[in-house]
Formats: C-alpha cells, sequence, structure tokens
C-alpha cells in the first residue's frame, strides 16, 4: 500500500509530488501540478523557480535551518518535515519554530518514520497534516490524533495551559 496522507483530521489522496531534482538529474523539467522540492534546491534556484507556474512547496531535512527559508515563507503553501527515523525529535523544534516565531500558515506536513502514537503529540507541535508510511495502518494511525482527551500544557493550537482555560 502507498503512503496515505492525514490531513485536518481525514485521509485524502495526496496531490503533491515528491522531486528531487539531485537524484533525477537525467530530467531537466519539473513535472506539472503542485510539487514538493528538497528546500536546499529551492534556496539555490529560487528565482528561476518563482517563474514556473504551479505550485512549490519544500521538504526540509532535519539539520536545515529554519531561518534560511523565512524570507520566503509566504510563498510556499507546503513545507514538509522529515523525520527520518523514530527517535530524531528535531522536527518537533522545526514546526514550533515556524508557527510560533514566524508565523507559518501553510499546511506543515510530518513525512518520515512516523506512527499513531506520535501524530497527537506532533499536532500539538504545530503539524496538520501526516504522511504515514506504507508499513503503517493509516486508519489506525488517524485514531491516534484521539487517542488523549485534552493537554495540560499550552501548546501551538492551545495558547493556554488547562488551568487558565478552565479558571479563566
Amino acid at each position: 500500500m502507498p503512503e496515505q496522507l492525514i490531513r485536518h483530521g481525514h485521509l485524502e489522496a495526496d496531490p503533491w509530488q515528491r522531486v528531487d531534482p539531485a537524484a533525477d538529474a537525467a530530467s531537466s523539467t519539473l513535472p506539472d501540478g503542485p510539487i514538493l522540492l528538497p528546500a536546499s534546491f529551492w534556496l539555490a534556484h529560487r528565482d528561476t523557480l518563482r517563474q514556473r507556474v504551479g505550485t512549490i512547496g519544500v521538504s526540509l531535512a532535519p539539520t536545515f535551518r529554519v531561518e534560511d527559508l523565512v524570507p520566503d515563507l509566504r510563498l510556499l503553501p507546503l513545507i514538509a518535515v522529515e523525520f527520518p527515523k523514530f527517535t530524531d525529535g528535531r522536527g518537533y523544534s522545526t514546526a514550533r519554530l515556524l508557527r510560533e516565531r514566524y508565523n507559518y500558515s501553510g499546511e506543515l506536513r510530518a513525512v518520515g518514520d512516523i506512527g499513531r502514537d506520535q501524530l497527537f503529540f506532533l499536532r500539538r507541535a504545530g503539524f496538520d497534516a501526516f504522511l504515514i508510511p506504507e508499513s503503517r495502518d493509516a486508519n489506525d494511525a488517524l485514531l491516534g490524533l484521539a487517542d488523549y482527551p485534552g493537554a495540560y500544557q499550552a501548546a501551538v493550537g492551545q495558547r493556554l495551559p488547562h488551568f487558565r482555560r478552565r479558571f479563566g
């Protein structure tokens, strides 16, 4: 089964095509439609890419400096943050920076080695979409968004801690 996308709490078809120009050096043209490029490629070719007809999003490796993208955030409707392995938590920090410090309002997608037990916490960090690997059950992962009835701490989507919400 191919990767499945959970967006805004629902399973959906993924309209974005991932393209890695460095890996696909044989092709000099980019496909039509919405494409997802490595952020480093976007930065190196941004002036040319801005002339392209079609929507472009970027994919951030765990070592990518979010600050380098800040001038372009308003141009990017999708940012995919890569989680190369289950134990790598750098993507959580990246999401918080994008949402809270830089006010990124586009789609923020978690991709890579993610599963059901992470989705609730990924959403609290600011992610609103999750690309579930083909080795995992997307329907089961979707249930992970409701594993907990609430949280005590403040988060990206909930600015007040529980005691402030309760006693106002």
